[in-house]
C-alpha cells in the first residue's frame, strides 16, 4: 500500500513561537502585507500585538477585518477582489478558521481570473494552475485546523462548499498557544470539539495510514485529556499548550486521512441554520458514531482506550459503546447543546438538512460505513430526539 503524505512546508510550534514572524516575512521578501483578521480581535489588541514587530520595522500593513463566523461566498469574493486591486504581495492571516481560510483563498485567486464562485468543488468550472502570494496563517484558535489543510470552506444559501487545491497551503504556520489565551469559554468548547472530530473521523477514514493514525491517535488523547480544564480555566498554561497541539496534530490527520459522515451532516447545519461550525459538529459526533458503530468497534475500542480507559476485560462492541457515551459526556461537560431542538431547529427540516448533506459526496465517501439518504435522515432524526440509534 502507497500513502500519499502532505505537510505544510514550515511550521513554527509551542508557547511563544509567534516571535519567528518577523524572521520568515524578512525570509519571504515582502513588503506590502494585507493582514487578514478577526474584528473581535483587533478590538481586544491582540492583532496589533502580534504584528507590532513588524509595525515597527516599518513595513506597510494594511488591516482587513470584514471577516465573520461561518464565511460567505459574498465575502470572500470581496476580499479576493481587494487583494487583487491593490496588489499586496504577503497575506497575514490571523484568528479562527474563517479568517484563516479567506487568507489562503485571497492568496491564490489574486494571481488567478474569474469569482471564487468559479472554483467551488461541487459546482466550479475553473482550476487553480499557479501558486499564490506568499501567506502565513497564525491561528488564535485550537480547533479548526485550517491553517496546515489546503481547504477553503464557505457557507452558502443552502449547504457549505470548499475550494481545495495544494497551493492553498501556507508558506508558513505559527501555531502558539499563548494567542489561545483569551478565547471565551463557549469558543474553546465548539473548536475543541471541532478538533476532537477531525482526529476521530481521520482515525475511523476509509483513507486512513499508519501516519494519519499516529497524528490522529496523540491529538485524541491531548484534548480529550485537557478540553473541560481549558473550557473551566482558560489560563491554565498546560490545557492551552495540550490543546493547542492536538488541534494542529488533528489537522494535519484529517488533512491526509479526510473527514467524514460528521462533517458532511455538519455543512448543511451551517449553511440553512447559521450553526457555527465547531457546535454543529459537537451536537454530531455522538449521534453520527453511535449510527455507524458496528463498522468501526475495533478502531472505537481504540479511541475509548486512547481517551484513557481500560478495554482489556472489554470486547470491541461493549469498548465501542462506551465511547459513544464518552464522547456524548465530553460534549455535556464543556456545555454546547446535545440535540437539534436546542438549536432551534424545526424537526420539517430534517428532510431538506439530509438532501443537502447528500450533496457532500467527496466526504461521505470517506465514512467506514456508506450512509444512504435513508441513514442520514435517520441520524439527524436521532440528534433530534436526543436519542442515539444504530444502523440495522
Amino acid at each position: 500500500m502507497v500513502y500519499k503524505i502532505t505537510f505544510t512546508p514550515l511550521n513554527y510550534t509551542g508557547w511563544n513561537s509567534l516571535s519567528h514572524l518577523s524572521a520568515e516575512v524578512k525570509r519571504l521578501q515582502a513588503k506590502k502585507i494585507l493582514v487578514v483578521t478577526d474584528p473581535t480581535l483587533i478590538k481586544i489588541g491582540l492583532t496589533t500585538q502580534a504584528i507590532q514587530p513588524l509595525l515597527d520595522a516599518n513595513y506597510s500593513i494594511e488591516l482587513y477585518s470584514e471577516v465573520a463566523a461561518e464565511p460567505s461566498l459574498a465575502l470572500a469574493e470581496k476580499l479576493v477582489a481587494y487583494t487583487r486591486q491593490h496588489k499586496f504581495d504577503m497575506i497575514i492571516g490571523i484568528g479562527g478558521g474563517s479568517a484563516l481560510d479567506l487568507s489562503k483563498l485571497a492568496g491564490v485567486l489574486a494571481v488567478h481570473e474569474g469569482f471564487v464562485a468559479d472554483y467551488l468543488n461541487l459546482t466550479g468550472t475553473k482550476k487553480i494552475l499557479h501558486k499564490g502570494i506568499p501567506t502565513i496563517l497564525i491561528p488564535t484558535t485550537s480547533g479548526t485546523g485550517s491553517e496546515v489543510t489546503n481547504i477553503a470552506v464557505l457557507t452558502l444559501e443552502n449547504t457549505k462548499d470548499v475550494v481545495t487545491h495544494d497551493y492553498l497551503l501556507p508558506d508558513v504556520a505559527i501555531i502558539d498557544p499563548a494567542l489561545t489565551v483569551s478565547l471565551p469559554p463557549n469558543i474553546t468548547a465548539a473548536t475543541g470539539i471541532d478538533a476532537l472530530t477531525h482526529a476521530i473521523e481521520a482515525y475511523i477514514s476509509r483513507n486512513a495510514s499508519p501516519i494519519s493514525d499516529a497524528l490522529a491517535i496523540q491529538a485524541i488523547r491531548l484534548i480529550t485529556q485537557s478540553i473541560r480544564t481549558a473550557v473551566a480555566d482558560g489560563s491554565n498554561q498546560e490545557a492551552r499548550t495540550n490543546m493547542s497541539y492536538g488541534s494542529y496534530l488533528a489537522g494535519l490527520a484529517f488533512f491526509n486521512a479526510g473527514v467524514a459522515g460528521v462533517h458532511a451532516l455538519a455543512y448543511p447545519l451551517g449553511g440553512q441554520f447559521h450553526v457555527p461550525h465547531g457546535e454543529s459538529n459537537a451536537v454530531l459526533l455522538p449521534y453520527v458514531m453511535g449510527y455507524i458503530r458496528q463498522s468501526c468497534e475495533k478502531r472505537m475500542k481504540d479511541i475509548y482506550e486512547i481517551m484513557g480507559f481500560h478495554t482489556a476485560y472489554l470486547s470491541q462492541e461493549e469498548a465501542s459503546y462506551r465511547c459513544v457515551e464518552e464522547l456524548q459526556k465530553i460534549v455535556k461537560d464543556v456545555n454546547i447543546p446535545s440535540t437539534l431542538r436546542e438549536f432551534n431547529i424545526p424537526e420539517e427540516a430534517l428532510k431538506h438538512l439530509t438532501a443537502a448533506a447528500l450533496e457532500q459526496k467527496r466526504i461521505l465517501a470517506r465514512s467506514p460505513m456508506a450512509l444512504l439518504t435513508k441513514d442520514i435522515f435517520a441520524i439527524y432524526q436521532s440528534a433530534f430526539n436526543g436519542i442515539i440509534t444504530e444502523n440495522k
